[in-house]
């Protein structure tokens, strides 16, 4: 079999500006969102992992019914499918000022930049006072004593256990001090109008306040898997940051594009990589979603 000769100097590659047919500074983003997207995907994983080892996690329509001043209405979702309304809203005005910047319209790109801020801050906005309402300690819940108390949704606290049943919350009732019963009365809403108030319920008997607390309808459940708060904080919280971060990005590009930089390098890449890092923040918060909100 004869061989082929190779003329000596050949340059098998010769590299060159784009080996890759996009600038080195899309590339790079490309690179660090692989890689981030490693760091959501081993974090998600190891939830999951958590999340299905055990036998009552907690439930998402009721850990998160609640709606900004709509009091105790039991609205399952309806919240963070306004946030994920929001944050895809974002994205479209994106791909709308990647698109101005692509026609060089510097007019366009600023209106649709600011909108993007708009939509991340209103988001960010939202998560405050979701994490706000978990924390305030709104939720009941039964102690390892039997008795019920109100809490709050913390990493090392997680009332949503397993609900109970009309016989385990009338029991727990019962062996419920005056005082954690007033608590728990001050939370409800009853029959579509606000319950006693904390002094007026304090002037109720027990069974008076069990009654009330009984006929409201309370979901009450028992203390869950300590994990779900620190996944929960700790993932929304990972993904809040990387919002955070793309809005203070966007403001930059803003800015830059008011100055007129874009127009004196002759062209608007930099809104299109900040697109890039805005639009893998959104499809994370879509895996975030299914698997807190809808699993």
């Amino acid at each position: 079999m004869e061989s082929t000769a190779i003329p000596s100097g050949t340059k098998w590659w010769s590299g060159g500006k784009s080996p890759f047919n996009v600038s080195y500074g899309k590339v790079m983003m490309w690179y660090f969102l692989m890689s981030d997207a490693f760091t959501f995907g081993a974090f998600l994983i190891s939830y999951g992992t958590i999340r299905f080892s055990v036998n009552h996690w907690a439930d998402p329509n009721h850990v998160f019914n609640s709606f900004p001043f709509a009091g105790h209405a039991n609205l399952p979702l309806a919240f963070v499918s306004l946030m994920t309304f929001i944050l895809i809203f974002s994205s479209v005005t994106m791909v709308l000022a990647v698109h101005e910047g692509h026609h060089m319209n510097k007019k366009g790109v600023e209106k649709y930049m600011i909108l993007t801020i708009i939509g991340g801050l209103a988001f960010l906005g939202c998560q405050a006072w979701e994490w706000t309402h978990l924390l305030t300690g709104e939720h009941v819940a039964m102690l390892g004593d039997g008795t019920l108390s109100v809490l709050p949704t913390t990493v090392k606290m997680n009332p949503w256990g397993e609900a109970l049943s009309n016989t385990e919350l009338m029991g727990a009732l019962q062996k419920t001090s005056h005082q954690q019963l007033v608590a728990i009365a001050s939370t409800l809403h009853h029959g579509g109008a606000e319950a006693a108030t904390h002094h007026a319920a304090s002037s109720l008997t027990n069974q008076e306040l069990i009654n009330q607390i009984a006929s409201s309808g309370l979901h009450a459940t028992h203390t869950g898997p300590i994990a779900f708060g620190g996944y929960f904080f700790g993932i929304t919280g990972f993904h809040g940051f990387h919002v955070f971060s793309g809005v203070i990005i966007n403001i930059v590009m803003y800015i830059k594009t008011k100055l007129g930089h874009f127009d004196q390098r002759g062209h608007y890449e930099m809104i299109e990589k900040a697109g890039l890092y805005w639009h893998f923040v959104d499809l994370v918060w879509v895996f975030v979603f299914l698997c807190f909100y809808l699993v």
